[in-house]
């Protein structure tokens, strides 16, 4: 028991950073990271060494948000600040508005898409992992991460028209 709850202690970072980039709300993230860790605890017995704990932990904590999501039907704020680390000195005036409407985009995005491209992206799961901790095929996971950063371009005008050569 005290293995077990040592490598969730391990987690328990990534889970925050993923539970806020979910959420988009500080406090709301360490509720749910503390329901998850609840709820593994728990439910320990039913962890097969099959996969990652890791996966496991996000696909517990990915579950209690949806159904969070489906019972209060609402749709949070992403304030701007939980998003970015205070950096040291202050960031160029171009990288916050590249940043704010990333954020935006990013709030645009299907849920499936936004999920799927947060456990990738944010947290450095590969493929397979992201499929498992989503519990979908690895081809879907492909498909939505594809869908997803289309969209982000689309909506942050970075794709453009090819321009047509002419040929003299």
């Amino acid at each position: 028991m005290t293995d077990f709850l040592r490598e969730i202690e391990d987690h328990i970072p990534a889970l925050r950073k993923y539970a806020r980039a979910l959420t988009r709300n500080k406090d709301l993230a360490d509720d749910l990271v503390q329901d998850c860790l609840e709820r593994a605890i728990r439910k320990r017995h039913l962890w097969r060494a099959t996969g990652t704990l890791k996966g496991w932990l996000f696909r517990i904590l990915l579950n209690i948000f949806r159904n969070d999501r489906k019972r209060l039907q609402l749709r949070q704020t992403w304030p701007l600040e939980d998003l970015q680390v205070e950096p040291s000195v202050p960031a160029p005036q171009p990288a916050r508005l590249a940043l704010a409407e990333i954020s935006l985009a990013m709030d645009r995005l299907p849920d499936d898409q936004r999920e799927a491209l947060l456990l990738v992206v944010l947290e450095g799961f590969s493929y397979d992992e992201a499929a498992k901790a989503l519990g979908i095929p690895a081809g879907t996971l492909m498909s939505r991460l594809s869908r997803a950063r289309s969209k982000l371009k689309e909506l942050t005008g970075e794709a453009r028209e090819p321009r047509l050569r002419t040929v003299t």
